[in-house]
């Protein structure tokens, strides 16, 4: 059975860093590719950041420059590294398997098949 489960969440201050993880189990990290998506209240779900099977990464505009999405493939992990962190960052974040590997990347919500449950991210003072 195909699964992923995200965990790292919690409630940080504004400007503060969160380290959210991604584990997969049924498949393996380096023939798949992973992508981070959130949803706050109210709003769409939105793409935030993916990594390729191969190790290439992509960001949405609005966390360019203070996320990073890594991965351990000992562990079949995937790592999402959240700096800077503000509060319209707050809301739940999913990570999900694209359905195609393609050598490249995308953070089209369509593109994935399988999703974890999601983990709360909360940035307030």
């Amino acid at each position: 059975q195909l699964q992923l489960v995200e965990s790292g969440g919690g409630l940080v201050q504004p400007g503060g860093s969160l380290r959210l993880s991604c584990t997969a189990s049924g498949f393996t990290l380096d023939v798949h590719n992973i992508g981070w998506f959130r949803q706050a209240p109210g709003k769409e779900r939105e793409g935030v950041s993916c990594i390729t099977r191969t190790g290439g990464t992509m960001y949405g505009n609005s966390v360019k420059g203070r996320f990073a999405i890594s991965r351990d493939i000992a562990r079949n992990t995937v790592y999402l590294q959240m700096n800077s962190l503000n509060p319209a960052d707050t809301a739940q974040y999913y990570c999900a398997k694209k359905a195609e590997n393609t050598p490249w990347c995308s953070i089209g919500l369509g593109d994935y098949d399988v999703w974890g449950q999601g983990t709360q991210v909360t940035v307030s003072s």
